[in-house]
């Protein structure tokens, strides 16, 4: 059973934005900040990557807990209504997470994923996962 009402609900999901997060923004702007530049949700890259650097081939997700089902056999039981419906969509996600790293892998892309938690509570972490990968890039094409 829903501890919200209907229309609550309602506008709690219109409220979920695809693009533009508070936790992707906190990123961006914070590698914005170090003087590096991206491409936001470039759709001329499979899976339209939250922030791309399309020359390095390097491409970066911020995914949510929740839709993207972080600790999914645990959490599994969590959704008491519409189980049915929260159980494909959520799965469904998880094997298309698969699917665009497993293409853009093919396809020469350095994927890096990050967790919403993650990016909140250890920002500067991330920011040195980016950096050593575009450090990592930039030493090979040197060569």
């Amino acid at each position: 059973m829903d501890k919200l009402t209907k229309e609550q609900r309602r506008k709690n999901m219109q409220a979920v934005k695809s693009s533009g997060s508070a936790i992707e923004t906190m990123l961006a702007k914070e590698l914005w900040k170090k003087g590096y530049r991206y491409r936001k949700n470039d759709a001329s890259v499979f899976g339209k990557p939250d922030l791309t650097f399309k020359k390095m081939k390097i491409a970066i997700f911020v995914d949510s807990e929740f839709w993207h089902g972080k600790d999914w056999e645990i959490r599994k039981s969590d959704h008491k209504s519409n189980v049915e419906f929260w159980h494909s969509k959520i799965e469904r996600n998880i094997e298309r997470d698969k699917e665009v790293n497993l293409q853009l892998t093919n396809q020469g892309w350095k994927i890096l994923r990050f967790w919403g938690k993650e990016i909140k509570s250890n920002l500067k972490q991330c920011i040195n996962s980016i950096e050593i990968s575009i450090n990592e890039v930039n030493s090979k094409n040197k060569y």
